[in-house]
């Protein structure tokens, strides 16, 4: 079993930055590849970025490239994601995610196997 939990949300205003944390533990965490989705009011799920566990491949959705950077802890026991540039599209709950396994990193939601509980991003214009 794993745990993980999400901090770092808050209100900011359009072009400022914010970086989320996801902490993961467990008595079995290794060899997971980790994840960043997104919720916005009466909208699905979306993918954000996912990060290989040896942090050496990374994916975005085209709508964060370029202001958006997943990266993992020294101790690969978390993920944070650096966000910059914010507008208000991206206001949403952020959920962290992780899956295990050592190939490629996926957008599919379906393919984690855990979730956070979210924290909440709001940003003004």
């Amino acid at each position: 079993q794993v745990q993980l939990v999400e901090s770092g949300g808050g209100l900011v205003q359009a072009g400022g930055s914010l970086r989320l944390s996801c902490a993961a533990s467990g008595r079995d965490f290794g060899n997971y590849a980790m994840g960043w989705f997104r919720q916005a009011p009466e909208k699905e799920r979306e993918f954000v970025a996912a990060i290989s566990w040896s942090g050496g491949s990374t994916i975005y959705a085209d709508s964060v490239k370029g202001r958006f950077t997943i990266s993992r802890t020294i101790a690969k026991n978390g993920v944070y994601l650096q966000m910059n540039s914010l507008k208000p599209e991206d206001t949403a709950v952020y959920y962290c995610a992780c899956r295990r396994t050592l190939g490629p990193v996926v957008p599919g939601s379906r393919a984690y196997d855990y979730w956070g509980q979210g924290t909440q991003v709001t940003v003004s214009s």
